[in-house]
């Protein structure tokens, strides 16, 4: 009974606080519930690709590349959970252009998009952009919009089935122009502190624009914010920093783009 009590106490307690400090829930919310999520995420997606993700044992080199790609973002000093959630890189070997990250750090990248780029400098610059949404938790931030704070913190009280529910709907979840633009931003900043040229973050959406007439291109475009308006943005915020160039890595690039096994492979 003492218990319940004392639940119903911080959940109201709880409840005031969130309610009075807008995204003042991050100082309250374990990042344990992150890493939690999604766990519950990847076994999902790990079931929903298990044909297509690259076993990492038979394609080490190129996971050695792009894990080297994901060292340089975490240690530019900028990613803020850096050394407490688990940055496990995943490549899906499918043409469609994507990636993202999970909460907690789970990373996934579908070969289409490595093709599609034109050096490492634009896949670090992706790569920061999906790695920010997991670092600012963005899809916590969104649950709690989208559920109402009762739902989220019951959550934290329940008893393990709401995070299996909750990780569900992280596939298809669609960030907000604000988390994009948040994104966007974080990812210039980790660049900045890197050899990469990270005005090449922006490289995407340069293609972007100039194929959209592409299919695969247009599908992508019509499920995210504006790209034309993002590029000027992160262009502007690049120069503000002190606009430092960088390395693209073109060289490199080709190598990666070159171990990418075939279908037939």
């Amino acid at each position: 009974m003492k218990s319940s009590i004392k639940h119903l106490v911080i959940y109201l307690t709880l409840t005031v606080v969130f309610s009075s400090c807008g995204n003042g829930w991050k100082n309250y919310i374990s990042t344990s519930i992150d890493k939690e999520l999604g766990e519950q995420a990847q076994n999902q997606y790990d079931l929903m690709y298990k044909n297509e993700i690259l076993d990492e044992n038979k394609n080490k080199l190129l996971y050695d590349k792009i894990n080297l790609i994901k060292e340089r973002i975490l240690k530019s000093g900028k990613v803020k959970h850096a050394d407490e959630f688990n940055w496990e890189l995943k490549i899906i070997n499918d043409s469609v252009l994507n990636a993202f990250c999970l909460p907690g750090g789970k990373i996934y990248i579908f070969t289409g998009l490595i093709n599609y780029l034109d050096n490492e400098a634009q896949l670090a610059g992706v790569m920061g952009h999906e790695i920010a949404h997991a670092d600012n938790r963005h899809s916590i931030d969104n649950m709690a919009k989208q559920v109402g704070l009762s739902a989220l913190i019951s959550l934290i009280f329940g008893d393990g089935n709401g995070l299996i529910n909750f990780a569900q709907n992280i596939i298809g979840l669609k960030f907000s122009r604000n988390n994009e633009a948040d994104a966007d931003k974080s990812a210039i900043n980790y660049l900045y502190e890197t050899e990469y040229d990270a005005s090449e973050a922006n490289g995407f959406f340069n293609k972007l624009l100039k194929d959209n007439e592409k299919e695969e291109v247009s599908e992508f475009l019509s499920t995210h914010p504006s790209s034309e308006n993002r590029k000027e943005k992160m262009l502007l915020y690049w120069k503000e920093l002190g606009g430092k160039k960088g390395e693209k890595f073109e060289t490199n690039y080709k190598t990666i783009k070159s171990l990418i096994p075939k279908n037939n492979d």
